[in-house]
């Protein structure tokens, strides 16, 4: 994984009175980064020797925010507005993109380095991002992306996915580029529309798999195309992965299709899925097809939640706060029960931990030390309001808040 950061050096952390996942107060002993012990609060309990103590003030806790759809490398957060523009459509965009990244000085560590404080700041303390890897940058968004994790000194988790943007198959050059990404340590290796950008599916779907296979990574496909198209493309994807023992390392993101078939077909979607091992990623997108989101989680699908683009070529929208887009997402999927809204909230945090690499992410013993502090009542509540983070802790670092806060 990317982003390793030495937990060895750090102090060690008393954080008392909070309420993780709105219950019992309690009292969390972070050490070398980790949640050491989770205790019922104790008032007499006396204060860290040779550590920090934080009063919790009460306040609920929850796991780090985890943005499991990132393009880190692409922004302009931080400078002067940049009017959007080009043709609205994928091609479109990434002609123009193309035509006007060199201009802005896109991939930029400065950027990028900021645009992570922003968001870790709101609470994001682990990513999984796609970087443009193509003949015009080469490898050079990924070192941009690295350098300003590092740069950050925050011991946040990466994972990155080497993403042809531009095409595989129709840029010769790209395949050879997404190899050596993955021998020097990408995580993953993406693809994007097999049919409408490449041409040939089962070209593209299968050079891909064989890189991720030959070289033990994973696999992160965009899938913007829909209906029946879309559909095969699923399968094309759930047969390699069947085929090549990969259960676990194959994510579909987007993934619009799935929303547009009739409800048996559907069924029978989620459950290849299931029995395949593949996940899925969304942006909780406004204008397409919506995911059969209580159905993929009845059915165990991992299903990641990601901010896509933040203030790029692509478009002028996003904040980077995944709690409130957490919120939309509940909103799209029609949670209303209180039980539903607390699952959207752990698909946002606890059960994302699978997409960066976390068997465990959560506030539990043996987990890291991601905690975001909410002035709410409960989990829902959290989520409805999507209230300021009073407190972030990243691997125990504390990221924002005052000592007194």
């Amino acid at each position: 994984m990317s982003g390793a950061h030495d937990a060895t050096a750090q102090a060690a952390v008393l954080l008392t009175d909070v309420r993780p996942w709105g219950g019992a107060a309690s009292d969390l002993l972070i050490e070398g980064g980790t949640i050491a012990a989770v205790e019922p609060h104790d008032p007499a309990r006396p204060e860290l020797v040779g550590g920090e103590t934080i009063d919790g003030r009460g306040l609920l806790a929850l796991p780090g925010l985890v943005n499991a759809h990132a393009h880190l490398d692409k922004s302009w957060w931080g400078r002067e507005w940049v009017p959007y523009g080009g043709e609205a459509t994928t091609q479109g965009r990434i002609a123009h993109e193309r035509a006007h990244r060199d201009e802005l000085g896109i991939p930029s560590p400065d950027s990028t380095l900021q645009l992570l404080r922003a968001l870790v700041a709101q609470g994001t303390t682990a990513f999984r991002s796609h970087v443009d890897v193509d003949l015009g940058v080469g490898l050079r968004g990924i070192a941009v992306v690295r350098e300003a994790v590092a740069a950050l000194g925050v011991p946040v988790a990466l994972e990155v996915v080497a993403f042809p943007q531009d095409g595989v198959l129709r840029r010769p050059g790209v395949l050879e580029l997404l190899d050596r990404a993955a021998a020097e340590g990408a995580d993953h290796v993406g693809g994007l529309d097999p049919a409408l950008i490449d041409r040939d599916p089962v070209g593209q779907l299968d050079a891909l798999f064989e890189i991720a296979d030959r070289r033990g990574v994973g696999l992160d496909i965009h899938l913007h195309e829909g209906g029946e198209l879309g559909a095969f493309e699923y399968d094309l994807i759930v047969e390699r992965t069947r085929s090549l023992g990969l259960a676990g390392r194959v994510n579909v993101a987007h993934g619009f299709a799935i929303g547009d078939l009739p409800p048996a077909r559907q069924r029978a979607l989620v459950e290849e899925l299931r029995e395949a091992g593949v996940s899925i990623t969304t942006v909780a997108p406004i204008n397409a097809s919506r995911l059969p989101l209580a159905d993929l989680r009845a059915a165990r699908v991992p299903v990641g939640l990601g901010t896509d683009g933040i203030r790029d070529l692509w478009g002028p929208y996003g904040d980077g706060d995944m709690l409130r887009l957490a919120t939309r997402l509940a909103q799209l999927s029609g949670a209303r029960r209180d039980e539903e809204l607390t699952d959207v909230v752990r698909l946002a945090t606890s059960e994302a931990g699978v997409f960066v690499g976390r068997p465990v992410h959560d506030l539990v013993a043996g987990a890291p030390a991601d905690v975001v502090l909410v002035d709410a009542q409960n989990v829902p509540e959290a989520l409805v309001l999507a209230p300021p983070r009073e407190l972030v802790l990243a691997g125990g670092v504390r990221v924002s808040g005052t000592p007194a806060f």
